[in-house]
């Protein structure tokens, strides 16, 4: 691995932020854990609107913002907003959009139910990422992914941008966690995902579109796969191993820093 290497967060949740979770946590701890190992690191999440600006003094990076994204044939303003955690020179950078994000909640609302959009508001945000990425001159050697919020960022990066100089030797990691959205995503996902340039041969998993077969569809972007979680699906983590996906299971919680780092070391040397 390089003296420096670049290393892309892409959080589904993130301390303090939002609650404490299995991904809010690692997502708090891992990006400030490997920089000061001497990586240079890029945070990013959706700004819910569940978040307090004011308390977590987040402010809008006019210079990142203003752009709009298609999604499903609409315009959406893409929003970056920024904010730093105290004592920890952690930055993170935030999406957001009034569409999509103004809502006074997360992926659910306060009653549990999933909002029916979230395939749109996840496609959002990882265009919002690559596209304040792209804007910031940063290329990353890895894009770890954590939680199926952030998974169409793989997606993305290997087939639309995946000539594109910034990106073309990145690698792409997801951390599955124990988040699994109930039945499908939205009927009409296939189409919005033609209409954004994807290769229809390639949706055919989805056809269905549960979580399972959305992260069966995800994984043949992958480099590399993290079971994070204590109650993953074992028949994903075999799906990743026979498409020749790295698979990493921390096995000691106290130095697990050295095995993400070495993960991601092995996940750059790969192809070279």
């Amino acid at each position: 691995m390089s003296a420096k290497p670049k290393i892309l967060y892409v959080c589904q949740e993130m301390m303090p932020y939002l609650p404490e979770s299995e991904i809010s946590v690692i997502c708090r701890q891992l990006p400030q854990l490997i920089q000061e190992r001497g990586a240079d690191i890029r945070t990013f999440m959706p700004r819910y609107g569940s978040i307090n600006e004011r308390r977590n003094q987040l402010h809008e990076v006019i210079r990142l913002s203003g752009m709009n994204i298609v999604i499903n044939d609409s315009d959406h303003q893409l929003i970056i907003k920024v904010a730093s955690i105290p004592n920890a020179r952690l930055q993170v950078y935030f999406i957001d959009n009034d569409d999509y994000f103004m809502r006074k909640s997360t992926i659910a609302d306060a009653a549990g139910n999933y909002h029916i959009d979230n395939d749109e508001r996840a496609m959002f945000f990882s265009r919002g990422v690559i596209e304040t990425v792209t804007k910031l001159r940063w290329s990353p050697d890895v894009i770890h992914c954590h939680g199926w919020f952030s998974a169409f960022m793989p997606v993305y990066i290997k087939s639309l941008y995946g000539d594109d100089p910034l990106y073309r030797n990145s690698k792409t990691v997801l951390s599955l966690y124990d988040d699994t959205f109930p039945g499908c995503l939205d009927k009409d996902l296939i189409h919005k995902l033609l209409m954004e340039g994807f290769a229809f041969e390639d949706t055919d998993v989805i056809k269905e579109s549960n979580y399972d077969n959305f992260i069966k569809y995800v994984i043949g972007y992958l480099d590399g796969l993290v079971v994070a979680g204590n109650n993953v699906n074992e028949e994903l983590v075999e799906y990743a191993a026979s498409k020749g996906v790295k698979i990493l299971r921390v096995k000691n919680q106290d130095k697990y820093v050295e095995e993400y780092y070495a993960f991601y070391d092995e996940i750059i040397s790969q192809g070279k």
